[in-house]
């Protein structure tokens, strides 16, 4: 969701850099939003355009660190409020008590401002969440009468449909956003998901690489492209993807299990598929996923001392895990 903020008066285009000396000056007007903040760390205003940016890039975790240090700043400003609640509600590990404060934060908010969409939407969200679709759609509908052009209200609406398995008013939901806003990246990755599930695979791999078109940076976008491919069959293209995103953020622990598991099951090359899977658990040494297919390979190797202790890590993180149970079963019936 978007927020507009005039970042700095036209009046201090140009800021003098240092004490007195005309002679040092910086244009800010050629900054970018990333160099402002560097130079101003606590300017409210642009930290929370910038938590606003992420949030839209589905950036959540980066969002979140933002929108807390703006509400440190400022807890008093209605923008600073809203994205500190539409953080909290989109916070990765969000607890019952996150949800609760988020939905308790918009109602003040609301209550203080009762025509601004941006939080009537952020209210209706939280209601989604809570599973009380009734509400959602009351607030839903009150956003679109102020105004009915409002994007995040068709992208709820859209995701209101999902849950309640109506695909068809679902895809006209999130047509409507996009046609509103061409470059709504989420809207074309929900399309994408949903064209799929109505059994339209060709189309929902239109939506996802208009996606990629829009932010090929983004790696949660390229990661959804990626999966997509790899279902399809088209494996060369996903395994390019893949590493892509390996590269742009090495700490994505799912881009070296996927380069790790076509190697296995698709190429197949074992040595790096292994190779893949110990990078992935070196960046997440709890990754039972990558534990589990590591065991699998060195199965396939015959090296059934490291299978089992690559399954032994597992049960150790997940003691229930069923398939390393089951291959564990199976090794030691053998000896």
């Amino acid at each position: 969701m978007r927020s507009l903020f005039i970042l700095i008066p036209a009046i201090l285009a140009t800021l003098l850099f240092g004490c007195g000396d005309t002679s040092k000056k910086i244009d800010t007007s050629k900054l970018t939003l990333d160099s402002l903040i560097t130079l101003y760390p606590d300017s409210v205003e642009l930290l929370v355009k910038k938590g606003n940016e992420l949030i839209e890039k589905v950036q959540y975790q980066k969002a979140l660190e933002i929108a807390a240090k703006a509400y440190r700043l400022d807890s008093v400003s209605f923008d600073t409020r809203v994205l500190y609640a539409e953080a909290l509600i989109n916070k990765p590990s969000r607890s019952a008590d996150d949800m609760l404060r988020g939905h308790l934060m918009y109602k003040s908010l609301v209550k203080a401002n009762p025509k601004n969409v941006k939080a009537l939407i952020g209210l209706a969200n939280t209601y989604t969440m809570l599973e009380d679709m009734d509400n959602s759609f009351i607030y839903i509908n009150k956003a679109l009468r102020i105004n009915p052009r409002y994007r995040d209200a068709y992208i709820l609406k859209g995701t209101n449909y999902r849950l309640k398995q109506d695909l068809k008013l679902a895809i006209s939901s999130y047509e409507t956003a996009v046609q509103i806003d061409p470059k709504c990246t989420m809207a074309y990755l929900s399309l994408a998901v949903l064209y799929e599930l109505s059994g339209d695979a060709k189309l929902g791999m239109e939506k996802y690489t208009t996606a990629y078109q829009l932010e090929p940076k983004n790696t949660e976008v390229i990661y959804a492209l990626a999966y997509a491919k790899e279902n399809l069959g088209e494996t060369n293209q996903a395994l390019n993807l893949y590493r892509k995103m390996a590269k742009i953020d090495t700490t994505y622990v799912d881009a070296f299990f996927h380069i790790a598991r076509i190697y296995q099951f698709d190429k197949p090359q074992l040595d790096s598929a292994i190779y893949y899977y110990k990078k992935a658990i070196k960046v997440n040494q709890e990754h039972v996923p990558s534990y589990h297919n590591l065991g699998l390979a060195y199965e396939s190797k015959d090296d059934i001392t490291n299978a089992l202790f690559a399954y032994s890590k597992v049960l150790k993180i997940d003691p229930d895990y069923a398939l390393t149970k089951e291959r564990v079963a199976v090794l030691k019936n053998k000896r």
